[in-house]
């Protein structure tokens, strides 16, 4: 696959600029300008400035050439501001207002009103920009209920964005990975030739072995027009709501993506600023609202995080010509750290080194790379397996940690309910429960195919439900490790009585039929809810 000739290039500064804007810049700047007495607030990105000014925002494309982004003209600068408003004002109600032309007149440039314009402007309703969830994280408010709402909106706007089917999904990812590589071998003070050229010869080797599945996505309705840059903080809370902004409107061919690739760029700006737990709670909530081919696209998640993190590096290098001082070697750091972040995406000779938060170093199995790894955890309703799976994935296998397949989950979607809609007795069967358990251990079986490592979260009360699992981890190859949870009979009925929103249906009803279960001889690694240590492995007492 080659990259597709672009045309040439306006001769364009080593920050890719080939306009001057300054005066335009300095009239929106003045206070004057917008009737008010406060400070203008700007904020400068490598392809524009906002203008804060008293209830609205003003955003002036910038006058740069990128071989993916081209906004060298002012015609062109203007159909990016009138598609903004159309692209991304769909998705945000009331945020986006208009276009506004900066005007010569008489008496110098005017914002708006009568005269030949000279450059436009996307009017925005102004928001509070600490509610850009980059802000949000940055406070450590990023709750688990506003990462539950965040995946709603990322499932809401993938279903709503027209399907392109027949892109050609593995020669547009090549003409970025050509492009990135350009970039970096540009800039050998950022980027290390040697490093550059280990990234580009194992990102050229991954997209070499999933353009088939790419291909396939494209064909199955996958391939969407999507928002195209969708990380914090381009997502703000309005109302109380994440509401997703700034989408790609430049560049169609750029916005048209797989839907997983979209996704990448939020899950790795998550996993890159540390929060890992949100990381792996976004990919599963998706998940879990997604068909299930979605868990076949898991074999192309390393290469599409690595190309998120090289494209953020590339950019947010062009942009420091922009910064100075502290904040130039603030932003440095970012892109070294964004570079380093997309070789180790598909170093595979690398692993992650922290320990999963609910067990010692010393019950930790032996990394072994590459190797993908199914862990089941088992236990009655209240003995906190969703929770130990939450806290564990992230740790587990490759970025962002492993795919969690939670009986409660499964057999919502198989009734075809929302996750916290109470089923009737009759979807508790016997059957109804076999049928569930042979999801989990097929849907278990594909993501183990895809690389990717799982967690698989039900009761296991049987010995032949254990036996299975554990079956699935030997065919794929993977390694395993059953755990199993115990609690008081008082904690279980307590736990399971307190919960509000959740997709289990058990009560303290349910709690105490299952403590008349035989469970059988329990093999699998016993340990109390919550604790660190594991109890000695030997038959359960069903009654703890």
């Amino acid at each position: 696959m080659t990259a597709p000739t672009d045309p040439p290039a306006p001769l364009a500064a080593p920050d890719h600029v080939v306009g001057d804007q300054s005066v335009v810049f300095a009239l929106l700047e003045d206070p004057a300008t917008h009737g008010i007495t406060e400070k203008v607030v700007r904020i400068d990105t490598h392809g524009a400035a906002v203008f804060l000014a008293g209830p609205f925002a003003y955003k002036v494309k910038r006058a740069v050439f990128f071989p993916f982004m081209d906004f060298s003209t002012l015609e062109k600068r203007h159909a990016a501001c009138e598609a903004e408003v159309t692209i991304s004002g769909a998705g945000a109600p009331g945020l986006y207002l208009g276009v506004v032309p900066i005007v010569r007149t008489p008496n110098g440039l005017a914002l708006g009103g009568a005269g030949k314009a000279v450059e436009h402007a996307v009017k925005m309703r102004r928001f509070d920009t600490g509610l850009t969830l980059d802000k949000v994280a940055e406070r450590g408010e990023l709750s688990p209920d506003l990462v539950k709402a965040l995946a709603a909106a990322v499932v809401a706007a993938h279903a709503a964005a027209p399907v392109r089917q027949g892109f050609d999904t593995a020669s547009r990812l090549a003409a970025y990975l050509a492009d990135d590589t350009q970039e970096f071998y540009a800039r050998p003070e950022l980027f290390p030739p040697e490093k550059v050229a280990r990234l580009a010869r194992l990102s050229e080797d991954a997209l070499a072995g999933i353009a088939p599945l790419l291909n396939a996505r494209s064909e199955a309705g996958f391939v969407r027009r999507c928002h195209g840059d969708m990380h914090l903080r381009n997502i703000v809370l309005l109302d109380g709501k994440p509401v997703l902004f700034d989408a790609i409107e430049f560049n169609d061919d750029i916005a048209t993506c797989d839907v997983l690739y979209d996704l990448a760029f939020l899950i790795m700006d998550l996993w890159q600023r540390g929060l890992r737990d949100a990381a792996n709670a976004i990919l599963n909530r998706c998940l879990w609202a997604s068909a299930d081919d979605e868990v076949d696209g898991l074999a192309a998640l390393p290469f599409f995080l690595s190309l998120r993190a090289g494209i953020r590096a590339k950019v947010e290098a062009a942009g420091l010509g922009h910064l100075a001082g502290e904040r130039k070697a603030e932003g440095e750091t970012r892109v070294r750290a964004a570079f380093a972040q997309a070789l180790a995406f598909l170093d595979t000779s690398r692993t992650e080194t922290s320990a999963p938060p609910l067990l010692n170093d010393a019950t930790m199995p032996e990394a072994r790379p590459g190797r993908p790894c199914l862990w089941a955890v088992g236990g009655l309703s209240g003995s906190g397996k969703s929770t130990w799976a939450a806290r564990m994935a992230p740790a587990l296998g490759r970025a962002p940690g492993a795919v969690i397949l939670r009986s409660d989950i499964e057999r919502k979607r198989l009734s075809g309910v929302a996750e916290t809609q109470k089923l009737p007795p009759e979807a508790y069967t016997p059957e109804a429960t076999q049928q569930v358990y042979g999801r989990l251990r097929t849907l278990a079986a594909r993501v183990l195919a895809t690389g990717h490592s799982v967690i698989v979260d039900a009761v296991h009360a049987r010995p032949d439900e254990r036996d299975a699992i554990a079956q699935v981890a030997r065919v794929a190859g993977a390694d395993f490790q059953g755990w199993w949870l115990e609690a008081p009979e008082g904690e279980l009925i307590r736990r399971v009585e307190a919960r509000t929103g959740d997709a289990s249906d058990a009560d303290a009803a349910v709690v105490r039929r299952q403590l008349a279960y035989d469970l059988g001889d329990i093999t699998w690694t016993r340990a109390r809810a919550f604790s660190t240590a594991p109890l000695a492995a030997q038959p359960s007492d069903p009654h703890p």
